[in-house]
């Protein structure tokens, strides 16, 4: 607790007049007695301005971030909004070349009212698939969702998604969900992530839906050298990455009416590109699906190793100039 200056003048009074003795009357008060007689000397000392609280030192440490790289911060987050703060750092990193912290940018944006809390629950990192993909291409995800076209009906999207990578391989928006939807878009899939032809080839995982328990995609998948993993019924966290893919695609997607296939097939074109080549995502080290799905992973996390040095020892070097 902080007492105003004349909080503590009274106090000193008090205890001055008072025929208990200094101990009992600070006792009585709930003062400490270091705490008063530090407040008495300064008070003898410089009178009533000794009484005056001296303002914290603060202390710059030399990691401290400039104004110009704060309000660059602003300025980057105001052109991007549709970037979390998390994802803004690495975008930071990787464009700007400027490393720059989760947190620090976190704080930042929060000092400038630009926080807003998220109105639904991420899903824990251990809502998914038991066993872990190690490479791209060892096991595919697919499942359908569905979109209302004003004037149309209901239109049904197909998707491909590596495991690892989080990488969407294909999709495709069909009219119906049937066994020959899953199929067409397994054979576009297969052919443009090169393995059409391999002996081994990406495990599927799926839900239990009527198109994918049918006799024609088993019969398919098996000439097809395919195995099929089907989910646990009635726990969809096992789909978890997909599930969560067409989350975020339709809390952008659906944010607009479409009043033919045509305009819903750009808006979804346009989200694929921006999520596969733009959007970082936390669980692949804040990477892209695409930086991961080719291969260059490690060559990125050793620049943004190289850009974080680099960063900090100029920081260091501008706080020794200055101090």
């Amino acid at each position: 607790m902080h007492y105003t200056p004349s909080e503590k003048y009274e106090i000193i009074r008090l205890v001055e007049q008072s025929d208990l003795g200094v101990i009992r009357t600070l006792k009585e008060l709930k003062v400490n007695k270091t705490t008063f007689y530090n407040w008495y000397n300064a008070y003898l000392e410089k009178g009533y301005d000794g009484l005056i609280r001296k303002p914290s030192k603060v202390k710059i440490t030399w990691n401290k971030i400039n104004e110009a790289d704060r309000d660059k911060v602003v300025e980057i987050a105001l052109e991007n909004p549709e970037l979390s703060s998390r994802e803004l750092a690495w975008y930071i990193t990787d464009r700007y070349k400027y490393y720059i912290s989760e947190s620090s940018v976190y704080r930042i944006l929060k000092a400038n009212g630009l926080i807003s809390v998220p109105a639904f629950r991420i899903s824990s990192a251990s809502d998914s698939f038991k066993d872990k993909t190690t490479a791209v291409n060892q096991m595919w995800q697919t499942d359908f969702t569905y979109f209302k076209v004003i004037g149309w009906g209901w239109y049904y999207l197909s998707t491909v998604l590596d495991d690892y990578s989080r990488y969407i391989v294909h999709y495709k928006l069909c009219s119906t969900m049937k066994s020959e939807d899953v199929r067409f878009t397994l054979e576009q899939a297969q052919i443009k992530a090169n393995v059409l032809n391999n002996n081994i080839k990406p495990k599927l995982l799926s839900d239990n839906g009527s198109c994918y328990i049918s006799y024609e995609l088993a019969s398919y998948l098996q000439d097809n050298n395919i195995k099929h993993v089907r989910g646990r019924p009635l726990h969809p966290q096992t789909q978890g990455k997909i599930e969560r893919y067409h989350r975020s695609m339709k809390n952008i997607i659906k944010l607009n009416p479409y009043y033919t296939p045509n305009q819903l097939e750009k808006a979804l074109e346009t989200f694929v590109q921006y999520y596969n080549f733009n959007r970082y995502h936390e669980a692949i080290n804040n990477l892209t699906p695409a930086q991961v799905y080719f291969g260059k992973e490690n060559a990125i996390i050793k620049q943004r190793n190289i850009i974080k040095m680099k960063t900090l020892n100029n920081r260091k070097k501008q706080y020794q100039k200055f101090n």
